[in-house]
């Protein structure tokens, strides 16, 4: 669990009610749990790691969430997202993606770089959003710059400081 992280699962909690939610690059679902109990309708969680997933649904069982409203699949985030787009799966109003800084897993075609991947990452996650819908990005490299593009495209806001807990504010 990602202390640095508790303010924004709160958030996730809070919109989620009645709503479909997905959590790219899930780790252990602690985000999941929240929307869950924040009433989410369905909820998708992705991650590559087979151990994150075994954690995750020990969270979801301890929570009382274990179901199949609760999907968990062992897969490329990238990957997926795009199968995803093509099988025209979707529908999702409420996305969050947090992904690593760098991966260079043996189980993904590439290597995985946030500042050079960010963009076209949120580019596909979009197209499962549905109109209306709320995508949540965080990212944790501290010299993190937002594709410019991304700017033109969509509708962004930067709400960083209102998710840092005071104990984790830096210069």
């Amino acid at each position: 669990i990602f202390l640095d992280h508790r303010i924004t699962r709160q958030m996730l909690g809070e919109l989620a009610a009645d709503k479909q939610f997905l959590n790219l690059f899930c780790y252990t679902a602690s985000a999941t749990i929240h929307a869950a109990l924040g009433g989410a309708a369905r909820t998708t969680s992705v991650d590559m790691s087979r151990t994150y997933l075994d954690w995750a649904a020990r969270n979801l069982s301890l929570n009382d969430l274990a179901g199949c409203r609760h999907e968990l699949v062992q897969a490329d985030c990238l990957a997926w997202l795009e199968q995803s787009v093509r099988d025209r799966r979707g529908g999702y109003d409420l996305i969050f993606v947090d992904p690593p800084t760098f991966s260079n897993s043996k189980r993904m075609l590439g290597i995985f770089d946030v500042q050079q991947d960010h963009g076209a990452l949120i580019d596909v996650a979009m197209e499962l959003l549905v109109p209306d819908g709320l995508l949540v990005y965080s990212c944790n490299r501290r010299k993190f710059s937002l594709d410019q593009r991304l700017l033109a495209d969509y509708c962004v806001e930067d709400i960083t400081h209102q998710t840092i807990p005071l104990d984790f504010r830096r210069n």
